[in-house]
């Protein structure tokens, strides 16, 4: 959506709240020893008591209320009772939901507990790549160019990006136009990003695949070579300079 009037600035800002500080709650929560439903019952709480609704739920009837991935699950995994947290998990949280008809997306990778298997570079970089991103976003830059600068980032550390996974337009619904913000230049792609719009900015970085494949639950997403993946997200409004990000409360960059 492009916000026309204060009050689309208002309801996106009361949705983006509820969903980042959802995620943030979640992410302390979160424990070894608890299952990925428990965790995902516990997000759902909070959305709940805001009034908000389950973006994925609502939209495609996924079979939990947040995205929960674990390890080598790279995205929109099941929450289910058999997943029991360990020390030293990659787990990524994705939380999307609805308010008043106003939509808004945050998501956020990190290591359970103690870093036993080294995962906790990867996340630092999918964070530090995320931040340089966005703050590169205004009024008339390139959608590709900002693929591109996030592309050469992962290179430079080391990583790869997932090329069929990126952020899209949001806030009258979950997924809008600009869809398709990949994480690699796109030459075909002569889009620009248009002050005033809201759209949700999202890394896919990760150690050793390029494509998400999706697995035989229908649902989650994997490495089509393996590895590991972190993903960090924002919704966002672009200004004529600095942008305003609405989900900033997740403190994801603390």
């Amino acid at each position: 959506m492009s916000i026309t009037k204060e009050s689309e600035l208002v309801g996106m800002k009361k949705v983006s709240d509820v969903v980042a500080y959802t995620l943030k709650e979640m992410k302390y929560f979160a424990k070894p020893g608890i299952s990925t439903k428990q965790l995902d019952e516990y997000g759902a709480k909070i959305l709940q008591g805001f009034g908000a609704n389950s973006a994925p739920y609502k939209t495609y009837k996924f079979p939990g209320w947040t995205c929960i991935s674990v390890d080598n699950e790279f995205c929109h995994g099941i929450p289910s009772a058999n997943r029991i947290l360990k020390e030293g998990n990659l787990i990524n949280i994705d939380v999307s939901a609805e308010l008043n008809g106003f939509w808004s997306d945050n998501g956020a990778s990190f290591v359970l507990g103690e870093d036993k298997f080294g995962h906790l570079k990867l996340v630092d970089a999918s964070k530090k790549i995320l931040k340089k991103t966005v703050s590169n976003i205004k009024d008339g830059v390139r959608i590709s160019d900002i693929g591109h600068l996030i592309e050469t980032e992962a290179y430079r550390l080391g990583y790869k990006v997932i090329k069929n996974l990126g952020g899209h337009g949001i806030g009258r619904s979950l997924h809008e136009q600009p869809d398709g913000i990949l994480n690699y230049k796109n030459r075909f792609d002569r889009r620009h990003f248009k002050k005033n719009m809201v759209v949700a900015i999202e890394t896919f970085i990760s150690t050793l695949s390029t494509y998400a494949i999706e697995n035989n639950d229908g649902w989650t997403l994997v490495g089509n070579k393996g590895g590991f993946m972190a993903q960090h997200e924002h919704t966002i409004v672009v200004t004529d300079n600095k942008p305003i990000i609405l989900t900033e409360k997740n403190e994801i960059w603390d």
